[in-house]
């Protein structure tokens, strides 16, 4: 069931949601929320701000704020007159932050000044020092060579000759501009179609180096749509999800889901379990979206039993469900398989519905209007049915490209792209997806590439080799694990390592487990090379055995 083709911009679903929801709140995050109608009248003052400052259709425009109608404004604002929304990581440190804004030829960036414990501007500062010497609104340094403006909201660090004001004085600008009025966004807005380029959202792949995949506006209002034909999502709905903006799980299957079917969406700076519950209590939140480990973890809170959590009805966190809705048994309900280039899900299934034994530990059947093969990985030939190889994906939900690769990079002569998982599909066309082909971690939800963290660890003195793999974990998925090798000499503790790591990686990306090992412990292939699936099974009996590292 597809969208009329009309609403497949964001300027125009978000005119239609406000058409029909006007005073319905959007997205709540204590102690602000945004209504339908607020969402629609303050994204057009910020377009029109963002037209004054020159941001116009192709201009990519980075967007480095937390879950929050801040971050919903922006992204509005930014795509409804064409510009890219850039979406950043908010985990990210220095280095990583400088190389997705040199990668993805971010000419604005629209940044909270300080969140949790990153103070953005100074990250920037230590990746780029000679951003302090710049100019606000005509920065031109060799670091980052695209980035012209960086504009903080709610900036509580102290004011950088470097930074603009955010959203308050984007509105002034809208407002000291006449001709750039409401008639004249409408005009750039007719201009904007469904299938210009709307986010690069990044993720990290096979390589050390994050991917940038580049989805349409068509794409991504089409793709929420069509998931939800499959979901009990309902627009009188108050849902609590912890999954990030910057993120397709967070940006698709979240917010604008949401937003198609006109409910409420309520968010938090950060996951505390004890906080949510008394969140989903006093908001009375009905449908609770996550990965498992997040309901496990509230189940587990001391006050769990006391708390009235009665208004949830729906959702995948099955601990927190009804006792009715709750599965006997998890593994008999459809997961999902999906990824950053492929906008989310292009498996799905019913996930209130219990399966039969048969179907056990399944990941749904294909998404209409998606279409799969499964092929050699070696040889790329597609494989009959019921084989194991390769999933590979083409259909309408597919990214139209990765930033800065060429298509033959990215997809098979005849327009698969092949996702480096493997599985198979039964006779009916169920999958059963079998872990990555490659080397990359999942952790929960979220992608490590685990080369990005031994080019860290290598780059110290230290260390003579660092071999990381993902090891498995109950709730999580896979936890990082590193195995170092030192210098001959050489000391340092783990704490030193895990120190000096915060400095350059995002948490997620953190190893939970070190070990140092010498250069005979390391299993070898015969020719000499690593064979990290023994060093996965070294590292896993070391941890079944107590040795946590």
């Amino acid at each position: 069931m597809n969208q009329a083709s009309e609403l497949l911009t964001s300027g125009a679903f978000i005119r239609a949601k406000a058409a029909l929801h006007p005073d319905r709140i959007l997205i709540k995050r204590d102690p602000g929320a945004l209504t339908y109608a607020e969402a629609d009248l303050r994204s057009r003052r910020l377009a029109r701000g963002l037209l004054a400052t020159g941001v116009g259709k192709g201009t990519r425009v980075g967007i480095l704020l937390p879950n929050s109608p801040d971050w919903v404004l922006a992204w509005l604002a930014t795509t409804r007159i064409g510009a890219q929304a850039v979406l950043l990581n908010t985990f990210s440190a220095p280095r990583e932050l400088g190389w997705l804004l040199r990668h993805a030829d971010v000419s604005t960036l629209l940044t909270a000044g300080r969140f949790l414990n990153a103070d953005y501007p100074e990250r920037l500062e230590t990746y780029a020092p000679a951003l302090s010497e710049a100019v606000a609104g005509n920065i031109h340094i060799p670091a980052l060579p695209y980035l012209r403006e960086v504009r903080c909201w709610h900036d509580e660090s102290p004011r950088r000759a470097w930074t603009s004001g955010g959203a308050l004085e984007l509105e002034a600008l809208a407002e000291a501009s006449p001709e750039i009025d409401d008639a004249f966004l409408a005009e750039i807005e007719r201009e904007v179609r469904p299938a210009d380029p709307m986010v690069v959202v990044y993720s990290s792949g096979s390589t050390a180096e994050p991917k940038g995949a580049i989805h349409t506006h068509g794409t991504v209002l089409r793709h929420a749509h069509n998931l939800n034909q499959q979901r009990d999502l309902l627009e009188t709905d108050r849902v609590y999800s912890p999954m990030p903006f910057f993120w397709v799980g967070g940006l698709v299957f979240t917010l604008v889901a949401a937003m198609d079917v006109g409910c409420t969406l309520h968010v938090e700076d950060v996951f505390e379990p004890g906080r949510i519950l008394d969140l989903i209590e006093r908001e009375r939140i009905t449908l609770v979206a996550g990965w498992p480990h997040y309901g496990k973890a509230m189940a587990e809170h001391p006050s769990f039993g006391e708390r009235d959590i009665s208004s949830v009805r729906a959702g995948n966190l099955y601990d927190l469900l009804p006792a009715e809705a709750r599965p006997a048994d998890p593994e008999l309900r459809h997961g999902s398989l999906g990824m950053t280039e492929t906008c989310g899900p292009h498996t799905f299934g019913a996930m209130d519905v219990d399966l039969p034994e048969k179907l056990r530990g399944s990941f749904g059947q294909a998404v209409s209007g998606i279409e799969h093969q499964i092929v050699d990985p070696l040889t790329g030939e597609a494989l009959e049915a019921g084989a194991f190889g390769e999933i590979a994906v083409r259909g309408y939900s597919i990214a139209q490209g990765l930033y800065k690769l060429e298509r033959e990079q990215v997809f098979t002569p005849d327009g698969y792209y092949r996702t480096g998982d493997g599985g198979y599909f039964d006779s009916e066309g169920h999958l059963f997806f079998r872990g990555r082909l490659g080397e990359g971690i999942k952790t929960a939800g979220a992608n490590v590439t685990p080369r990005e963290v031994e080019l860290v660890l290598e780059a110290w003195p230290e260390v003579m080799s660092a071999h990381v793999v993902g090891v498995p974990h109950a709730d999580r998925g896979e936890n990082v694990a590193a195995a170092v090798l030192l210098r001959e000499g050489a000391a340092v503790t783990r704490e030193e390592l895990r120190a000096r790591l915060r400095e350059d990686l995002s948490a997620y990306k953190m190893p939970r487990h070190v070990y140092f090992l010498s250069p005979q412990e390391l299993p070898m292939t015969d020719t000499g090379k690593l064979d990290r699936r023994r060093l996965k099974a070294l590292l896993v009996a070391r941890i079944a055995a107590g040795d946590e590292g």
